[in-house]
């Protein structure tokens, strides 16, 4: 039944029903990208004997199918079977979930509850036997009751898997990253352009967001904009790396913090890099230059073959030398690709001490290291550097391009 059907009364509207409205959009791969996606997916169901998997995240919707909801409190899923993929979405988004996915897509209403739930049973069908994948870390205690409800079979974690796949980038996503980073570094130099004593935060960060806005639209005419965001933070702001924007106007001396994030087709780069506004203190000084000689050496560690938990052990030690270690407040990096600062996040390619992953051809990777300096002593504030690096056959390729270190980032 099609929900436009004239003349339905209140209980004839449909549960669930399919909306071509308009033509496919070009999406940001080509069908045999999505096509290699999906193989590698189906190739872990068949190894697990799994009779389909129900994808619910935005980060695994996105990657397998090309479409990237826009959750705003209603559930979404990617329904992949041997021989089908579809995307479940709400009705709210009409025919643009259709047009910007590989496969089909199929639209559930809300005049009663769990409809979302109704409509995937309707592409898998209920049975007690077998089993159905899906992602533990995203599925919360309710929606797993209702899901196992809906479908009968056992539910299975299938995350960490996807994560694994999502992981070894392909060539034609690499080449959207290096895009993604050279846009950065363009918001970059828009930025440091704008610094001045008396502008606020968010006026100096709309410069950079409108830089790299402008570049996307050239290099992908048909993607669709959303999310793009500096965070450019100035004095106390610095403390932490992901604080908000503010209104506080930029004085002399301040220490500040260059972040742009551009955004394309779901696919994340950044670029970040401390600066003074006006000559640093000493102390400051030498902050700044031991997290410089400690970013350099990690951009040297990230190679095929390199354990992370060992490359965070060596810069670590690199800080004690210089007793700034308790001063640092995060891991030393973290993947690239469909993720952002709401969704996604591939936990298994972080620079962490208790991870243990080897770098290997594909993988895409950051060096970050970021000190934080308190309030009350000199040199106060948050020092962070942050480059991406390809990890390609024999060594890695450095892909972010502005300068970094005070023979550039002193704005006089």
């Amino acid at each position: 039944m099609n929900i436009h059907t004239p003349n339905l009364t209140q209980h004839d509207r449909p549960d669930f029903f399919r909306l071509r409205n308009g033509e496919k959009a070009p999406l940001p791969f080509e069908a045999r990208e999505y096509e290699a996606r999906l193989a590698g997916l189906r190739a872990t169901m068949e190894q697990r004997g799994l009779r389909a998997c129900v994808l619910t995240s935005m980060h695994c919707v996105a990657y397998y199918s090309g479409f990237l909801y826009c959750a705003f409190g209603r559930p979404y899923a990617c329904v992949v079977t041997a021989d089908d993929c579809v995307t479940v979405s709400a009705n709210i988004d009409a025919g643009q979930p259709w047009r910007r996915c590989y496969g089909d897509n199929l639209i559930y209403t809300d005049w009663q509850r769990d409809n979302y739930f109704r409509a995937i049973a309707s592409l898998i069908g209920y049975s007690e036997t077998g089993q159905v994948g899906v992602e533990f870390d995203h599925l919360s205690v309710e929606w797993m009751g209702k899901m196992q409800s809906a479908l009968g079979s056992e539910l299975v974690d299938i995350a960490p898997q996807a994560m694994a796949q999502r992981m070894i980038k392909s060539p034609a996503e690499i080449e959207l990253i290096k895009a993604g980073a050279r846009v950065a570094d363009i918001g970059g130099a828009a930025i440091h352009s704008a610094i001045a004593a008396g502008a606020s935060e968010v006026e100096i960060a709309q410069t950079g967001r409108l830089a790299m806005e402008q570049k996307i639209t050239e290099l992908f005419p048909d993607s669709e904009l959303r999310d793009c965001w500096v965070w450019f933070q100035s004095g106390l702001n610095t403390d932490g790396a992901h604080n908000p924007l503010t209104c506080r106007r930029l004085e002399q001396g301040d220490i500040l913090s260059l972040n742009t994030f551009p955004m394309i087709n779901g696919y994340y780069t950044a670029l970040e890099r401390t600066l003074f506004l006006g000559e640093p203190s000493q102390r400051a000084l030498e902050i700044w230059q031991a997290n410089v000689a400690v970013h350099e050496r990690g951009l040297e560690l990230l190679r095929p073959g390199a354990v992370c938990s060992e490359v965070v052990a060596e810069l670590n030690d690199l800080f004690a030398e210089r007793d700034l270690l308790q001063y640092r407040s995060f891991g030393y990096g973290h993947s690239f690709g469909v993720l952002s600062h709401y969704y996604g996040r591939e936990a298994g390619l972080e620079l962490r001490e208790d991870n243990h992953t080897v770098l290997q051809p594909g993988m895409v990777v950051s060096m970050e290291p970021m000190l934080l300096i308190p309030e009350e002593l000199d040199g106060a504030g948050g020092y962070r550097e942050h480059d991406i690096l390809v990890i390609g056959e024999q060594e890695a390729e450095n892909i972010t391009h502005f300068p970094y270190g005070p023979d550039h980032n002193i704005i006089a």
